[in-house]
């Protein structure tokens, strides 16, 4: 039996071959046979901005609501944009590709107290543990994997 840590090993490395800003164009003219390998180029990712307007997702693998490994983009839009106090189900892992994406910890929200993590930066957020997160003055584009189904629950007042 495959441990989630190794998993979760295995998506990281699919997450970084997805962040090498897609193959060259001679891999997709050679015909690859999808069984072996699936890729996105950039271009090709589907963005879905949130009621808010504060942040797209996409979906690269699997889904976050159904049992199994999910990989996910997160793009916070510039604008002093976050999420509230809240905590997730289980364990939620991320890259910080681009920009600088801002974390907190704690049921009180305060920006001003959020930990810079800048493009290359590792995060983990614990699941159970209470935290916050987002953009300041730039967009900030991250990637996360995890085991689903996540489910999120604002922390309480």
């Amino acid at each position: 039996m495959i441990s989630s840590t190794l998993k979760l090993a295995g998506l990281l490395g699919l997450g970084l071959l997805i962040t090498g800003g897609g193959l060259p164009h001679t891999a997709q003219a050679a015909g690859l046979d999808p069984r072996a390998v699936e890729y996105q180029l950039p271009k090709d990712i589907k963005w879905v901005r949130n009621a808010a307007g504060t942040s797209e997702q996409a979906v690269l693998f699997g889904d976050p609501s159904k049992p199994g490994p999910y990989v996910v983009r997160i793009k916070w839009l510039p604008g002093n944009n976050f999420s509230r106090p809240h905590f997730h189900n289980g364990d939620r892992f991320f890259a910080v590709l681009s920009g600088t994406w801002w974390v907190g910890t704690g049921d009180k929200f305060d920006p001003d107290a959020t930990v810079p993590v800048t493009a290359g930066g590792y995060v983990i957020h614990h699941g159970g543990q209470v935290h916050y997160d987002g953009a300041k003055n730039e967009e900030a584009i991250i990637q996360v994997w995890g085991i689903g189904p996540v489910h999120t629950t604002q922390a309480s007042r």
